[in-house]
């Protein structure tokens, strides 16, 4: 389990830390494992650490501080390296001393005028365009809003000039908590984070800032989440975790005790709704499918296995978990039926449009809704781009308000449940569980039908015990999987997603 912190819980354990340790001996830590990655870096672009040019974006806290130390090994390596100094007064002395000591430089921004243009020609700018590898190390993870005035040209003339960008624990002008980009950020191609992930390197639009992360373990105590100690703010399952998850037949199973969905989709108009989410299904772990709706015929059509009612999901028979709402249209009949029942139930599509709020709340069996950014937004009553640019938040915010577990699609696909959170303090706060990120996916599946084979899946595992959290992160990450599989590169549609699912699931059992 890939698991992330937020900024105080972090902090704390850095105080713990270093008041067992010899004074600056954690950021010495810090600062070795950021040197080996650039050394690293240097020796695949460049063949060699030694003549490479290193440009360290400096501000005033430890982040610039672990990169003057990083700075000093690659000097001592050989590398140029010069430091852009941003507030020269409070730059780390020591970090700065050591830095000079192994035959560094620096330049200062005093020659900036913050309003007046691109600073082409002054020596820091130049410095960066002429870089082999920039270091930024300006901001640490207690920074708010984009960077400020005079570092904005200094991040610009790193993106356009074809060096390797390493963040120090996380792009400067990125929000560490919650993953947020409010103005202009620094955009890395690798981000070298300390002891733990930051909630901001796992959640766009952060995350794709950050280029890929490697985490440095600097021997940070964390804490597991009680009711007086907050644990993790985000967790990330990996193939192991899933395959603890995936519900396995015994020797005693039959149809019915493996699970029976029901599907309630579709309708004259988005027929392939209902395919589409039944596709999904049957390869869900799941004994059996039950579709109710209008498109019984091009489901039985497509396949034969499924058991079709056209009576309703109030009288369609025994299921063990409900799908409600894929290309239902304008019907919010089978949608409150299936709301009604006393089992598991999923909305999504049309039915989060369908289905009543009071209703979804006053469930006692478990409720998973699956929106996108763009229902998200219609069910808080904000604009799309809000949920885009805070999609923690909006997660929780739709968890809490319905009572329900939520899983938001997108680029970095969330499910969270409704305690999550729910303190305000935004650092998981030791009462909910913390929020699930997906790892898996590709921009490939961005497709029309994808959702309804999501939905069909999440599901199938809801039907087979899995509780909703579970089912929804489980599904995300198969679903994930099956797109890369699907794909391989180009374009595919989403029954080809549903046909490697099977692919996905025995990689993930395999190991």
């Amino acid at each position: 389990m890939r698991t992330a912190y937020g900024v105080e819980t972090v902090r704390a354990a850095e105080r713990d830390l270093m008041a067992r340790l010899p004074e600056g001996a954690l950021m010495q830590r810090a600062a070795a494992g950021l040197a080996a990655a650039c050394a690293d870096l240097l020796g695949r672009g460049h063949g060699r650490v030694y003549g490479s040019r290193v440009v360290l974006l400096v501000g005033s806290g430890d982040n610039g501080g672990d990169a003057l130390y990083a700075g000093a090994r690659l000097a001592r390596r050989g590398a140029g390296v010069t430091a852009v100094l941003l507030a020269p007064e409070r730059t780390h002395a020591a970090g700065l001393a050591a830095l000079r000591r192994a035959g560094g430089r620096t330049v200062g921004i005093t020659d900036m005028d913050a309003g007046s243009g691109p600073w082409a020609d002054t020596g820091a700018v130049a410095a960066v365009r002429r870089a082999d590898l920039v270091v930024d190390g300006i901001v640490g993870i207690g920074g708010k809003g984009g960077l400020r005035p005079a570092a904005v040209p200094l991040a610009e003339a790193a993106e356009r000039s074809g060096a390797t960008v390493v963040a120090v624990d996380l792009p400067s002008g990125v929000d560490a908590d919650t993953g947020e980009v409010r103005g202009t950020a620094v955009r890395a191609d690798l981000t070298v984070t300390f002891g733990t992930h930051k909630p901001g390197l796992l959640v766009d639009p952060a995350r794709e800032y950050a280029g890929s992360v490697r985490l440095v373990d600097i021997g940070l105590d964390l804490p597991a989440g009680t009711a007086g100690s907050p644990g993790p703010v985000l967790e990330a399952l990996q193939h192991a975790d899933v395959a603890r998850l995936l519900p396995v037949p015994g020797a005693e199973s039959d149809k019915y005790r493996r699970g029976v969905v029901g599907i309630a989709a579709g309708s004259a108009r988005y027929p392939g709704a209902a395919v589409l989410a039944v596709a999904g299904a049957l390869r869900g772990g799941a004994g059996a499918v039950r579709y109710v709706g209008p498109a019984a015929q091009d489901v039985i059509a497509r396949f034969p296995e499924t058991l079709v009612s056209d009576r309703g999901p109030k009288h369609a028979g025994r299921v063990q978990a409900w799908v409600a709402g894929p290309g239902a249209g304008d019907d919010a009949g089978p949608v409150a039926e299936a709301l009604a029942a006393d089992v598991p139930v999923l909305i999504d599509a049309d039915g989060l449009r369908l289905a009543d709020a009071s209703a979804v709340r006053a469930r006692s069996a478990p409720t998973l809704l699956t929106p996108h950014a763009g229902e998200a937004a219609a069910l808080l009553g904000v604009e799309r781009e809000e949920v885009e640019g805070g999609r923690l938040a909006a997660a929780r915010e739709l968890a809490g308000r319905y009572g329900a577990t939520v899983l938001l699609k997108g680029s970095t696909t969330l499910v969270a449940d409704p305690g999550d959170g729910r303190d305000g303090r935004g650092d998981g706060g030791g009462e909910g569980t913390a929020v699930r990120v997906n790892p898996t996916g590709t921009s490939w599946l961005a497709t029309a039908g994808s959702g309804d084979v999501l939905s069909g899946l999440a599901g199938s595992l809801l039907a087979a015990g899995l509780p909703a959290r579970d089912a929804g992160s489980v599904a995300a990450y198969l679903h994930g999987l099956a797109g890369r599989y699907a794909a391989d590169g180009a374009p595919v549609g989403a029954h080809d997603v549903a046909a490697a699912i099977p692919a996905a699931w025995r990689d993930v059992t395999r190991g």
